[in-house]
């Protein structure tokens, strides 16, 4: 049974590794959408998105608003809901240290580019589940057995901040 702390961890490690989210606005009626979401070491609680400063992501998030987001691990292991502010950032330096080929296809005018906007949000309160099967997990739901014990302590809910 992985502790709280291991499942935060499994986590951050999750996000870093595989980076899509959908991310939302708290606002009733914001429907999510998909971004890349980054991870810096040095910021911890924090996760980095480059949008387009005509976005409503973008416009909204000079006020600090909340935001959701949810994500689902590339092999369907781990599965998170963060909550958290969204904020506007021009810190020149983190735009440096996250800028790659993937950002400037979306940013053809580079880091200077008029329409580019550095989101950051600083995360709250969260759910993360586990859904490693394992090999005697998977033989127990080919069986038809009941495997709700072995996942009721997959769970933690969390803060990452």
């Amino acid at each position: 049974m992985p502790s709280e702390n291991e499942i935060t961890e499994k986590f951050w490690s999750a996000v870093k590794s595989d980076r899509t989210v959908m991310l939302r606005l708290s606002k009733a009626g914001d429907m999510p959408r998909p971004m890349t979401a980054q991870v810096d070491d040095d910021t911890p609680g924090a996760l980095w998105f480059f949008a387009d400063r005509t976005d409503d992501l973008a416009s909204a998030a000079g006020s600090g608003t909340g935001a959701e987001l949810t994500f689902a691990q590339k092999g369907h292991d781990l599965f998170a809901t963060v909550e958290g502010k969204l904020s506007l950032s021009d810190d020149k330096a983190m735009i440096d240290r996250l800028w790659s080929p993937f950002v400037e296809a979306w940013f053809p005018g580079g880091k200077t580019d008029p329409k580019l906007a550095l989101l950051r949000m600083d995360t709250g309160a969260a759910t993360i589940w586990l859904a490693e099967t394992g090999l005697l997990g998977g033989a127990k739901m080919m069986l038809g057995m009941d495997v709700r014990d072995d996942y009721k302590d997959q769970v933690a809910h969390t803060r990452l901040d």
